[in-house]
């Protein structure tokens, strides 16, 4: 028989059907048993009867136990339905049961939030935290927002490419990971911090639009917003502008907000890095008009970073953000490119010179970036 699916049972009303997943609740009535089951659809009523051979069975079964079953799909009483759940008007009459696998009571409840649990007993039991329905939530909403950029990019006749993990160290904001070759002892690869030059190589092979939904690793002291690893979405264009890649970015977050979340209001910004420190004494300006409005989102392009700033240590200029970026300067209030003016400013004053970077500030926090 094949296997049926939790939340579709009313489908199949008065055929017989196997499902399997885990018990999440029993209710023992005496001569009834109720109990629910969930698997990867959802989860619907399965009811155990006194004069079946399964009934004692049943009475042994604890939260979270791993079961077959099987059964007829009826209509529930009228007045017991649950309209809160696709399979409410329906239950399974249970004529066969076979427990799997038994589960030991769970560390914690895995029904309500789980903030209140200490972030340290929820990651060793990672596997069991993420039976929590909001993570369950967050995760497939991961997968539906990834599927949503693939297809958007690729109307867009963009490319996904995948590049190396395995890589040479390159010059990077942050310190690479380390991985030691055993074919050529006291040799590295250094996994990627992000696909940088690979994607401007591809651009030299004549691909044009690429993208990728890559896994970055940077060796940084763990914060909020700082992670070991992470995903991030990465594409690179040729012969392009700021202002295209502004109003592709722009699009995609427009198309992907009106999609998943329906319910946020969106605000597009854009400022210089000068206005920025200016009048908000930050490159990271929060621009929401109600900060306590969880449905408002003020999304901030950030360009004209400087290119160059002064290290007191070391007594000489830096670069502020990476060297992958042209260079221009500003003067009298408009963009100076040619080349000769530039390498003028970058010997006598290169504190004046700019560059083509830019970030995607969203209330507040730095989410995305990248140059020209």
């Amino acid at each position: 028989m094949e296997r049926s699916f939790a939340a579709q049972i009313g489908k199949e009303l008065g055929k017989e059907i196997r499902l399997c997943g885990f018990i999440i609740s029993k209710r023992d009535h005496g001569s009834v048993i109720f109990a629910d089951l969930k698997d990867l659809s959802g989860h619907c009523q399965i009811v155990f009867l006194k004069n079946k051979e399964c009934f004692l069975k049943a009475k042994e079964l604890n939260e979270w136990d791993v079961v077959e079953v099987r059964g007829k799909v009826n209509l529930r009483p009228k007045g017991t339905e649950n309209p809160k759940i696709e399979s409410g008007a329906y239950e399974v009459e249970v004529n066969f049961l076979e427990i799997l696998s038994k589960a030991n009571p769970l560390p914690f409840s895995v029904d309500d939030e789980g903030y209140q649990i200490s972030e340290e007993l929820r990651l060793k039991y990672r596997y069991l935290d993420l039976r929590r329905p909001r993570l369950q939530r967050n995760l497939k909403i991961r997968h539906q927002i990834f599927n949503f950029i693939r297809e958007f990019f690729s109307q867009r006749n963009f490319i996904e490419i995948e590049t190396p993990i395995l890589s040479k160290s390159t010059p990077e904001g942050a310190r690479d990971y380390l991985v030691p070759s055993r074919i050529y002892p006291g040799k590295f690869f250094a996994l990627p911090q992000s696909p940088q030059q690979y994607k401007q190589l591809l651009m030299v092979a004549g691909f044009e639009r690429y993208f990728q939904i890559a896994r970055c690793f940077r060796d940084e002291d763990l914060r909020g917003d700082r992670q070991p690893e992470f995903t991030q979405l990465d594409l690179e264009i040729s012969f392009t502008s700021e202002k295209e890649i502004f109003e592709l970015i722009k699009d995609l977050m427009l198309s992907l907000i009106k999609k998943f979340f329906p319910q946020k209001k969106v605000k597009f910004y854009q400022l210089s890095y000068q206005e920025a420190q200016k009048n908000y004494q930050t490159d990271k300006p929060d621009l929401r008009e109600n900060k306590e409005d969880k449905d408002e989102l003020a999304f901030c392009f950030l360009d004209s970073f400087p290119m160059f700033e002064w290290d007191e240590r070391e007594k000489r200029f830096e670069v502020l953000h990476h060297p992958f970026t042209l260079t221009k300067s500003v003067k009298e209030g408009n963009i100076i490119e040619d080349k000769k003016e530039i390498l003028k400013a970058l010997k006598a004053k290169p504190e004046t010179l700019l560059s083509w970077q830019y970030d995607l500030v969203l209330n507040g926090e730095e989410i995305g970036g990248g140059s020209i």
